[in-house]
């Protein structure tokens, strides 16, 4: 008894010991983001140490975030787009799933492994073609040139999201539904959904803060410095011969206000819906 409770208390000691250790690894640069944003430029020149706390706050580099460096604009920009893609994708993706999972159709599987091919191409492969057919359409430097092009490229991780939960929903549930009078339509926007509401709001946490971080396909797309998102405009408080990382820093921390919003409203419903889609 004595050398099994002994191994018992070793197993724990190390489990808490290696999570103590990826705690420290995901906190400290959240706090080293924190105290940089916090330091002037002064503070950085007296060579002060990247985890120590100035002295004087430099609240200035969030000010000269917002008004000088045109985070609001950037962040209205990624917000229309984000919100304009993301429940799109989420409704399409729900489509294609339900109709791999609920519908008579041939070679499901098939179709399933055609959609996923999509998570394997590279996003550089596309930037030149997407540029070429942008230019002739005069989709450059718009707000539709770039979440059309966002839902396709996220249209394969939701498809694998939703079919794997669609996958566990008992089949009862749709011949209840018939039963009742329900059609197809009714019974994917009135059944099927309300009950996916986890697997929905996973997605929308993860597509949101895709979106919200994309910066690739946006800075081809996008020149304009009226339409940049966040991930494209803070690369222009990188200066060309030297850079204020205060100021950067604190650019990135608001930044990073609205995707903790985001997930706060549906963090309830995060882990639910990933293992609804893993386990199925």
């Amino acid at each position: 008894m004595r050398e099994g409770q002994a191994k018992k208390i070793s197993k724990k000691v190390i489990f808490y010991v290696v999570l103590i250790v990826l705690a420290i690894i995901w906190i400290v640069p959240i706090f080293t983001l924190i105290a940089t944003a916090l330091k002037s430029k002064k503070d950085f020149m007296s060579g002060l140490s990247l985890f120590a706390l100035p002295e004087k706050i430099a609240w200035d580099n969030f000010s000269n975030a917002i008004t000088k460096g045109r985070l609001v604009t950037y962040m209205k920009n990624d917000l229309i787009v984000s919100f304009l893609k993301v429940p799109l994708g989420i409704f399409v993706g729900s489509l294609a799933s339900f109709a791999l999972t609920r519908l008579d159709i041939k070679h499901k599987v098939g179709w399933f492994i055609f959609f996923l091919i999509g998570m394997m191409l590279p996003m550089q492969t596309a930037l030149v073609p997407i540029n070429i057919i942008y230019s002739k359409l005069h989709l450059l430097n718009t707000y539709f040139g770039l979440f059309y092009v966002y839902v396709g490229f996220g249209l394969s991780y939701c498809i694998l999201i939703m079919r794997g939960f669609m996958l566990g929903i008992p089949k009862d549930l749709d011949e209840a539904a018939y039963i009742d009078g329900c059609n197809k339509w009714q019974l994917f926007w009135r059944v099927i959904l309300p009950v996916a509401k986890p697997a929905i709001a996973t997605l929308f946490i993860t597509d949101f803060l895709a979106t919200w971080n994309e910066y690739l396909l946006a800075s081809v797309i996008i020149n304009d410095n009226k339409l940049k998102t966040v991930p494209v405009g803070i690369m222009t408080f990188v200066g060309e011969h030297g850079t204020d990382y205060g100021y950067l820093c604190a650019g990135v921390l608001v930044a990073v206000v609205p995707v903790m919003i985001v997930y706060l409203i549906f963090q309830r419903y995060f882990v639910e819906g990933m293992a609804g889609a893993v386990k199925s």
